[in-house]
């Protein structure tokens, strides 16, 4: 189960944070309104997409994770460099059992996501290469096979900007949210899954 705020529409450039904090036993309430706050406060700066808070996954295990989003590094380091991050870390560090875990993803790796889920270890890189080329390969084929005939006589570097430029949305927005689903079995073995 999670807590989260809109995530607005964001480039391949954004920058996506996972932080995982085991809380102790009994401070779950009080790390959840501390941690919403900090979350509210993040929304303030430059460059913030939104944040999801995922609850731990059972009893059994304390870690909440908390994914948040920035349009580029530079916003991402002004949030986690300011005052105001500072001092609502130090208001929840004597709930936690052991320090806070940081993991920055960017790229390739956040299109591997699974929203019903918490955030596991991202896919070795040789799978992520491989779901990503099955989604690439018949779009730009389609591409090539629907409108070959009319960027032949554009330029190289235009038709080159106008392919990429269908691509990249297609694939971050449509095509990798649902390849991620159909091949969750492989990319995110049941071992592995339970393990997070």
């Amino acid at each position: 189960m999670s807590q989260s705020t809109p995530v607005a529409e964001d480039p391949a450039s954004a920058v996506t944070v996972v932080v995982s904090r085991r809380v102790k036993s009994g401070c779950e309430a009080e790390f959840e309104k501390l941690s919403t706050a900090m979350s509210n406060t993040a929304t303030k700066f430059k460059g913030h997409l939104g944040s999801n808070m995922f609850r731990p996954a059972t009893a059994d295990d304390p870690e909440y994770r908390i994914v948040f989003k920035f349009l580029t590094q530079a916003d991402l380091e002004h949030w986690q460099n300011s005052s105001e991050r500072l001092k609502h870390l130090e208001s929840f560090e004597a709930l936690l059992i052991a320090p806070a875990k940081t993991e920055v993803l960017s790229g390739m790796v956040t299109w591997f996501t699974l929203p019903a889920q918490n955030p596991v270890k991202p896919p070795p890189k040789y799978k992520m290469t491989l779901v990503s080329w099955l989604a690439l390969y018949p779009s730009v084929s389609i591409i090539f096979l629907l409108f070959g005939g009319l960027l032949e006589s554009v330029p190289l570097l235009l038709r080159t900007l106008i392919i990429t430029g269908i691509l990249m949305p297609l694939m971050s927005y449509v095509l990798m949210p649902r390849f991620t689903r159909w091949f969750a079995f492989w990319l995110y073995p049941k071992q592995e899954q339970n393990r997070s």
